[in-house]
């Protein structure tokens, strides 16, 4: 059975003017279930996770600066958002649902969370809206508990997962992979352990060459045994700080063709969904809807 964690406070608690790219976390469900790809035993509730899980990813001194609203106030600007108890409640509930999905990959191949994919979160500090790196903590908690040794992330967002490859920068066993916009943010670039780096307007053709050109080597290559993927959507030629020229149809191409290494290859895959920016809101949850119907068709 697909399981996706999902909470309702995923929307909330953030400032009023980002309350927009939101709205998704509360649609995307509701879409799923009308249209019958999902039904309610599909969806599960993540609560606060045992803060140990965090402070193997995060130092003390950042978490618990988060935690008690006592971070400086310039590490606060680079995060964008105004700190509060109810958005790093938000941040570390996220951070659950991924944990907790990951352990149903690992039981049913694959796992979502409806929301996730922060990975511009460093092990000492934040950027971007991104507080805590949820996949980050949860590979770290599948290593501590014997669910998985060698680990690779795929981020397909159009951001480079910068925060990803600082947390990893000297550990072999976790693979980096970021295929990303070339100018765009982070403007100046973490080291993964693969980035392509991609020019401004790239479209489904170039996009899924360099893709198909790339995943099943690196599979090969580096013998995973559970694969995070962040697969924002932000990637869409409609996307307001996404700079490339996918079409809705390419992006669930490039979906599809990660589901089915995943599964070709028998190793499960835990998904955060990542960014999505479009100005219309039906584009944006029907482009993340189409990894989750995806994943009923080729798992399930």
């Amino acid at each position: 059975m697909l399981k996706i964690a999902f909470h309702p406070i995923y929307r909330h608690h953030v400032p009023e003017s980002h309350r927009f790219p939101m709205e998704k976390y509360e649609l995307l469900p509701q879409q799923l279930l009308h249209e019958g790809t999902c039904d309610q035993d599909n969806f599960f509730e993540p609560k606060k996770p045992n803060d140990k899980h965090i402070l193997a990813v995060h130092t003390p001194e950042y978490y618990y600066d988060l935690v008690n609203l006592t971070l400086d106030q310039r590490a606060a600007r680079k995060i964008g958002f105004p700190l509060s108890r109810n958005l790093i409640k938000r941040e570390v509930i996220i951070a659950d649902g991924t944990i907790k999905a990951s352990e149903f990959a690992v039981q049913y191949g694959i796992a979502m969370n409806i929301s996730g994919g922060t990975h511009h979160a460093f092990t000492d500090r934040g950027e971007a809206f991104c507080l805590l790196h949820d996949q980050a903590i949860a590979a770290r908690y599948l290593q501590s508990n014997s669910l998985a040794k060698k680990i690779l992330i795929v981020d397909l967002d159009v951001h480079q997962g910068n925060g990803t490859a600082e947390i990893f920068e000297n550990d072999t066993s976790v693979f980096t992979f970021s295929m990303h916009g070339k100018n765009n943010y982070p403007f100046k670039k973490e080291q993964s352990d693969l980035d392509i780096a991609l020019e401004n307007n790239t479209d489904d053709t170039t996009y899924l060459e360099l893709l198909k050109a790339t995943l099943p080597k690196l599979i090969d290559k580096e013998q995973p045994d559970f694969i995070y993927y962040l697969c924002g959507v932000d990637v869409i030629a409609s996307d307001k700080l996404g700079q490339l020229s996918l079409s809705i149809e390419g992006c669930k191409a490039r979906d599809r063709f990660v589901l089915e290494q995943c599964k070709l290859n028998q190793i499960p895959v835990m998904c955060s969904m990542g960014g999505g920016y479009s100005p219309d809101i039906k584009k944006i949850v029907d482009a993340h809807a189409n990894t989750f119907r995806l994943a009923q068709d080729i798992f399930f």
